[in-house]
């Protein structure tokens, strides 16, 4: 059997929180599956070693609109799929689906306009395959670090984002590696990419700079290995955190302008701080500056130690 699953959200972290699913699906139909996803969820970097799939197709621009309908629908043909599980409500993937020739097809009910990413896939997932599955993401990896100095502390330090309001100050990410390695040795891995120099370079020219390493030469497939190893994680609400979690890593992740509900109470690998009441914050919540370092730098500690 041949099985496709469409998740089309464009986040690493909204891949991350579907892999309970995914994996799901997979384990009960004995099969690997294929999954059609977006190039910025980076699938085939975080999948790569997944035995639960079978292919990465890549929904680019190229299959955007009335001809890349029939583009997709036609490359979808030829791969001869016998199921589809499609999380989401849109009526296009309906009719791409029927249009490649798949008999059964599993989808959200048509033009829902909103919903909690967690609930609704853990629902819909369950419905489908008739058991309970838990909301906790496991990435699945073979490649590991063995040289990591035990006489330190590993923390990884993801400190960019998406977008300028859920990134904490860099001058406060610095001033929390300061305190973090008064009182014991530490190393801290600054997950950013290339188009986050200018963060970086902050990060790297402090007092602590001396004791760090950054990603921005490696794949997100290289950080893996590395982010596995460390003692603990803390982050902006960005890919790096969900990875962090899905590798079993204690993860602390600052929530300023995003839904917590959907993005931070699905692991139990994560612990979370945020601007105002418990699980009050959502988009444009604009709390980066009400995040407070005192809270943070005693999670940290917390989970640390």
């Amino acid at each position: 059997m041949k099985i496709l699953i469409i998740q089309q959200r464009r986040g690493i972290g909204d891949l991350i929180i579907f892999l309970p699913y995914i994996h799901a699906i997979s384990k009960k139909f004995n099969t690997r599956v294929s999954l059609l996803v977006k190039e910025n969820s980076k699938a085939s970097d975080l999948l790569a070693e997944d035995d639960h799939i079978d292919e990465i197709v890549i929904l680019d621009k190229e299959k955007d609109g009335l001809g890349g309908f029939f583009k997709l629908s036609n490359e979808l043909k030829k791969r001869k799929f016998d199921k589809v599980f499609i999380f989401n409500s849109s009526l296009r993937y309906n009719l791409v689906a029927k249009f490649s020739g798949i008999k059964s097809i599993h989808q959200y009910p048509l033009f829902r306009s909103k919903d909690n990413i967690v609930h609704s896939a853990k629902i819909f997932t369950e419905n489908m395959i008739g058991e309970v599955v838990s909301t906790e993401s496991n990435l699945k990896i073979k490649n590991t670090i063995n040289n990591f100095d035990k006489n330190f502390k590993h923390i990884c330090v993801a400190i960019a984002a998406s977008g300028s309001t859920k990134i904490w100050s860099t001058h406060n990410y610095i001033r929390l590696c300061q305190e973090l390695a008064k009182n014991q040795k530490c190393k801290f891995y600054i997950a950013a990419g290339k188009n986050d120099i200018d963060l970086i370079n902050e990060f790297k020219n402090s007092d602590v700079g001396k004791n760090c390493e950054s990603f921005e030469e490696l794949s997100i497939k290289e950080t893996l290995p590395i982010i596995k190893n460390c003692n603990l994680t803390i982050a902006n609400d960005t890919g790096f955190a969900h990875i962090s979690a899905a590798l079993g890593v204690k993860t602390l992740t600052l929530f300023m302008d995003s839904p917590i509900l959907s993005y931070g109470r699905y692991s139990s690998r994560m612990a979370t701080v945020e601007p105002g009441e418990k699980d009050s914050t959502k988009h444009d919540t604009l709390g980066k500056d009400k995040i407070s370092f005192k809270k943070v730098l005693s999670e940290s500690l917390k989970l640390l130690n």
